[in-house]
């Protein structure tokens, strides 16, 4: 269609029927066709009307705007803009709009209250306005009066934060010289004052780019980046807070704002980025920064520097970072906490900076990009090496040790740089224990892959072996041990660790959990050991003492709680051997047999890795805490918790609900909320896993207990996940009763569950031959066609629906037909439309009809006989054609039973079945007969 006036006619045929995004395709369309200026107006002033129903006010108040330039009169157009105007707040506009509209028709009642309610909005908002203004003023007095009552002040602090978070109570203060006073407030070195006035600033640059920015330069970002430097944690943290919802109104995100025709001033956002970037680079090598100061830094780099979509093919910001300020991150990678120059840290500091190089590292596009990163790092570790001076040359190992963390291929190649690995062997022979450390830290982050392992196997294990037998540094000794254990990881075998030390892994492992326990080590110190058990608790007695030993558990999970990225990675993998989680390949019994002719070693399963022990070590975890550690741990920065970190987690939570009395508990400790982060942002097997630990959940579960609130509508998701082919069947059946329960909870879950396109999957597994799963899946249809946009899928023509679910009726598995009935029932009763549908799907309806109506089972007796009060409810012929056959002689010899407490029900529906049949005369009662 290409006539504009067609369009404009089909527009508002769509629009008369409520259907304003077809009305507003129509109307578009032939705006773009259309030359003739008066059409156009009223094609404007159309759309603008289908906008206002679609309450998107900023686009209709342009659209009449566009109507009223050609036309400047048009009364319609003016009275929309007015409506849209009022919609966006601006009342004094819409106040005007209006008051043309009854210039133009003085006598149209319409436009007289319009205006009588604008100006009594206008005035309310005015008074507001004075309110808000000397609720502001008073504010301020008492918080920069040094003699007011504490208690008015802490008062008038929390007042000014909410205000802050209002759109309207923010303009207000900075209207009213509030940045300046706030400023005043951060200038009186009250930390409380500080927080209040930081949490103001931050809800009032909220969604707001031109405050934002305009509070950025008030403000100054070398202020701000001093305020974050402060050794205060919530101080700091509060500022940082800041500084990301400046930056997300510079990047365009967070909030929409609508400010209609009227946003005139584009700001060009890129200057005031690249400032925040330079001076958070300059923060981390700086010595006056505070080590929470920095971690902020870091955190803040990490956040918004590289690409959240790796379809964007914008990396600029990470090239500009590598270009300006990669030698700055390395040298925070490089600091020796032990060495006297070293810059203030917190124990995350240089992991956060690994993972920020990590992070630069994958943002890079191309193969000159990366050649760039890996030259600067070269040079710059090359500048640090000097054989004259072995601090310098110790900083260089320790900035390798720090790559290794992060882009781990950029690490390898680094290590293959001349003497750098024989630098390292060196380095844990010299004498000064400062040298063993850092040298014994690099060697088991090189150790990681396979080739480097094997020259560190021939060079450095001797070496090992002789420091953890003769330091009587702890702190080296751990890391000895973990190096060797990594190693016997590394290499497939224990490379004669059950000999090492003339004792066995359980005698190691225990050392490990000595250390573990004694709080008077540093918290680093003792997430050594933690490394060191996830590598010997593969070793299935030592896991079996380790669950025992109580105290080390706790132990492990407040360290967990710290949430660093190594230790979150260490208790992960330790519970993941612990509960015998990971992956194992099933031996082929032909296979064995073959191997063991062939006198080939064939590895048997250790008696205490067999169920009995798994489950008991399982309870013995949940009794401990676990599932309060692994929450905790869910929640920590993303930097931090990595995505294979996320899937060990995932594993471990799988294991732990397997018994369908511990879900309970699981649930009462957050494990139910911190599932659904796990199973939604990861690598794929680990969301598998979790959507599967929440399906075990959801299936057993009160929702509205396990997952409360808005919290169950995000769990649908993961559930519908599992239902596809590439799932196995128990995945399949546990993610099925599970949607189960949740439709049979609300209409809003059902409309999810529809939304999340589950129902194809879900009529798939009714054609199932597996009997369970064709029952779980009939089930939850059952409590969906509850649904009406359900219904109108089976009333749809074109589709098997209905015959599927009649045919369902007949099957010989008892539980398929009780939840087939009851769908069939719920539809019929639902739509008259299926009742006569039902007879033309499959010849085989009555005959099917008629069992159901005869059943044992009483519950699928009555189903049937509800289907049949239904189709005979619908109409008089579809009633005649039941009552001429032999389901009349069926519903006779029901109804005429004696009144039965137990069959009363089935009973009642069959005598309501007669008497609608004597209603339609055909049939007459007993007496007339």
């Amino acid at each position: 269609m290409e006539d504009p006036i067609q369009l404009k006619e089909e527009g508002n045929k769509y629009f008369q029927a409520s259907d304003y995004e077809k009305a507003l395709q129509s109307y578009t369309q032939a705006i773009k066709l259309n030359k003739d200026k008066t059409l156009q107006a009223v094609l404007y002033r159309n759309r603008a009307a289908c906008f206002l129903k679609k309450e998107e006010y900023a686009k209709a108040a342009s659209d009449a705007s566009r109507a009223i330039d050609i036309n400047a009169s048009d009364i319609k157009a003016l009275y929309r803009r007015s409506q849209a105007l009022e919609k966006l707040g601006k009342l004094d506009q819409a106040f005007k709009d209006a008051q043309k509209c009854a210039t133009l028709e003085p006598r149209n009642k319409n436009f007289q209250e319009t205006l009588r309610r604008l100006g009594a909005n206008i005035q309310e908002k005015l008074r507001i306005q004075f309110s808000t203004d000397s609720r502001v003023q008073k504010m301020f007095e008492i918080l920069l009066d040094e003699n007011s009552d504490k208690e008015k002040r802490e008062k008038a602090a929390n007042n000014l934060i909410v205000l802050g978070r209002e759109e309207a109570g923010a303009e207000r203060i900075f209207q009213n010289n509030g940045v300046n006073l706030l400023l005043q407030l951060i200038e009186t070195k009250n930390p409380e004052l500080i927080l209040a006035a930081v949490r103001t600033l931050s809800g009032m640059c909220t969604g707001h780019k031109a405050r934002a920015t305009a509070i950025l330069h008030y403000l100054g970002i070398d202020s701000i980046c001093m305020w974050m430097s402060v050794d205060n944690e919530e101080i700091s943290l509060a500022v940082c807070n800041l500084l990301q919802t400046i930056t997300d109104c510079l990047l365009g995100q967070g909030k929409e704002e609508h400010h209609g025709k009227e946003e005139a001033l584009v700001l060009d956002t890129k200057k005031d980025l690249r400032m925040i970037t330079m001076r958070l680079l300059d923060m981390l090598v700086s010595k006056n920064v505070s080590g929470q100061g920095r971690d902020r830094a870091l955190n803040l780099l990490n956040k918004n520097i590289p690409r959240k979509d790796l379809k964007d093919h914008d990396n600029s910001r990470s090239i500009f970072v590598i270009d300006n300020g990669l030698k700055k991150i390395l040298k925070v990678v490089g600091q020796i906490p032990e060495m006297p120059d070293c810059l203030p840290l917190t124990e995350n500091t240089q992991l956060t900076a690994s993972v920020l190089l990590n992070k630069l590292y994958d943002d890079l596009r191309c193969d000159p990009e990366r050649d760039n990163y890996r030259l600067i790092c070269e040079e710059y570790i090359k500048s640090k090496i000097d054989p004259q001076d072995m601090d310098k040359t110790l900083h260089a190992v320790q900035i390798v040790s720090g790559v290794l963390q992060g882009p781990f291929d950029l690490g390898n190649k680094l290590l293959g740089m001349k003497g750098v690995m024989e630098m390292m062997v060196a380095l844990c022979g010299s004498e000064r224990e400062i040298d063993q450390l850092v040298a014994v830290e690099a060697l088991i982050h090189a150790s990681t892959k396979l080739s480097r392992a094997t020259f560190i196997i021939t060079n450095g294990v001797t070496l090992l072996k002789e420091i953890y037998k003769k330091t009587k540094n702890e702190k080296i000794k751990i890391r000895a041990l973990v190096g060797l254990c990594k190693l016997g990881s590394a290499g497939g075998t224990d490379y004669g660790l059950r000999q090492f030390a003339e004792g066995s892994t359980e005698k190691l492992a225990k050392q490990c959990r000595k250390w573990l326990c004694n709080t008077s080590i540093d918290a680093r110190t003792r997430k050594w050991a933690v490394e060191g058990l996830s590598y010997l608790t593969l070793d299935a007695d030592v896991k079996d003492d380790f669950v025992e030993d109580e105290p080390a558990l706790k132990a492990m999970f407040d360290l967990a709680k710290a949430s660093d990225k190594t230790i979150l990675y260490s208790v992960a993998s330790a519970l993941v051997n612990c509960t015998n989680s990971y992956d194992t390949k099933e031996l082929v019994p032909e296979l064995v047999q073959l191997a063991k002719f062939s006198k080939q070693h064939v590895p048997e399963e250790h008696p205490k890795d067999k169920k009995d022990f798994v489950v008991k070590r399982v309870k013995r975890l949940l009794k401990a805490g676990v599932v309060s550690a692994l929450a905790c741990m869910v929640k920590a920065d993303s930097a931090i918790l990595t995505d294979q970190s996320k899937e060990l987690i995932a594993r471990v939570f799988l294991a732990l609900c397997e018994d369908p009395k511990d879900r309970g508990t699981i649930v009462a400790q957050g494990g139910g909320k911190a599932l659904i982060p796990l199973a939604v942002e990861g690598t794929d097997v680990g969301k598998i896993k979790a959507s599967h630990a929440l399906a075990k959940i959801a299936a057993i579960s009160n929702p509205d207990i396990a997952f409360p609130g808005e919290r169950v509508y995000e769990v649908v998701r993961p559930l519908v996940s599992l239902l596809n082919t590439e799932r196995d069947g128990l995945q399949n059946y546990e993610a099925l009763l599970g949607l189960t329960n949740f439709s049979g909870r609300s209409d809003k879950l059902r409309l999810k569950i529809v939304k999340e396109k589950a129902l194809p999957d879900i009529e798939n597994y009714m054609f199932e031959n597996h009997d369970q799963l064709r029952q779980a899946a009939t089930e939850c249809m059952c409590n969906l066609v509850v649904n009406k946009e359900v219904q109108e899928r089976f009333v749809a023509d074109g589709n098997d629906r209905l015959k599927l679910v009649v045919l369902l009726c007949g099957e010989d598995d008892e539980k398929v037909q009780v939840a087939a009935a009851g769908a069939l029932a719920m539809l019929t009763a639902a739509q008259k439309k299926l009742c006569w549908k039902m007879t033309q799907v499959t010849t085989q309806w009555l005959e099917i009809l008629q069992r159901l109506c005869l059943h044992d089972n009483m519950e699928v007796q009555h189903r049937g006989l509800v289907i049949a009060f239904n189709l005979i409810s619908c109409d008089k012929e579809l009633a005649k054609k039941l009552v001429e056959s032999e389901l009349l002689e069926i519903l006779t010899y029901i109804g005429k039973q004696e009144d039965h407490p137990k069959k009363q029900h089935i009973i009642s529906v069959a005598r309501d079945c007669l008497t609608k049949c004597m209603d339609y005369e055909l049939i007459k009662p007993l007496s007339q007969a």
